[in-house]
Formats: structure tokens, sequence, C-alpha cells
């Protein structure tokens, strides 16, 4: 029994586990060929791998293009290690995810602070403590006003704009107070 198990061990991979693979480094080719040329830049790959990238970016045939992303996946599958390109494309994903979240952020305050008044402003004040009060409570008035009066939004904005300073300045606070 024990020599079948070192057979186990010593196959090749299956074939839909190939396959699998080669699915997932055409995935990566795909991202590589959405980059822009300045996202590029930071993406570890070689020369032959770059070209390829670019000549499929500049291919407007639907069918051309698929067959070349189809070439540069067959090509990068002859890369050993494809984790640093992973990480490299994966990155500018991670930092738009981050931004987006705190852009929800921004815009829950926001939100709270014209609804709820007061209230929303004293919990404001209890995560950023460096706040302007009074500077904010205004914000919050006008806002309020421009809402029941069916006016443009600048107040609004510029509330967004305030709470936006105290997040992204003051760091004092986490996602999660809202």
């Amino acid at each position: 029994m024990q020599h079948d198990d070192d057979e186990l061990f010593d196959r090749e991979p299956s074939r839909s586990q190939r396959r699998r693979e080669a699915l997932d480094v055409l995935e990566l080719a795909e991202k590589l060929v959405a980059m822009t040329p300045s996202q590029l830049k930071k993406v570890p790959l070689d020369e032959a791998i770059l070209e390829a990238v670019i000549e499929a970016q500049r291919i407007t045939s639907h069918i051309a293009h698929k067959r070349q992303v189809h070439f540069l996946a067959k090509k990068m599958r002859k890369i050993d290690d494809l984790e640093p390109i992973r990480d490299a494309v994966d990155q500018p994903l991670e930092v738009r995810r981050k931004e987006t979240a705190e852009l929800h952020l921004m815009e829950d305050w926001r939100r709270r602070l014209i609804e709820e008044g007061d209230e929303a402003l004293n919990a404001l004040l209890g995560s950023y403590p460096s706040a302007d009060r009074s500077h904010i409570r205004q914000l919050i008035r006008q806002a309020q006003i421009e809402i029941k009066e069916n006016r443009a939004p600048s107040a609004q904005r510029a509330l967004f704009q305030a709470v936006k300073e105290l997040i992204r300045g003051g760091g004092e606070s986490e996602a999660a107070d809202v």
C-alpha cells in the first residue's frame, strides 16, 4: 500500500487541474491587458510578455484580441513564479477597495449629519475631536435648508469636504465608527 501512496505524489497534475491553472493564467493575462501603461510599469514583466500585452491592447478586432490574449497566457504559463505578477496586478485593486470604503464612510457621515443633526455631530466629534463644531453645525443647517427648499447642494458638498478633511487628515477613527 505504501507503494501506491508514493505514486499519488509523483503523478503530474490531472487534466482538470492543468485546465484550472491555465484558466487562472488566462484571467491574469486579461487583467494585464486591461491595465493602463502607468499601472503596467509597476508590474515585473519581462520584455517578451510586456510586448505581448501591448500588442493585445493595440488590437481592436474582437477575435484577434482574444487570440492575442490567449497567446499571452500561453507565454505566461511558461513562467515559473507568477506570484510577483499577481501581487502587482492585485495591488491597485486593493487600493481602490480601500478608497471606496473610505468614500462610503465619508458619505455615511455626511448623510447622518444632515439627517440626525446634533446627535450625529456629537458622535463625529467623539471620533474626531479636532473637528470645528461650529463650522460643521453651520454646514449641517445650510444643507438641511437646501434639501428642504430643493436648492443646489453646495452646503452638502462643503459638508462632505469637511468630513473628508477630518477623515483623511485626522485618521483618529476607524471605519466601524459609523
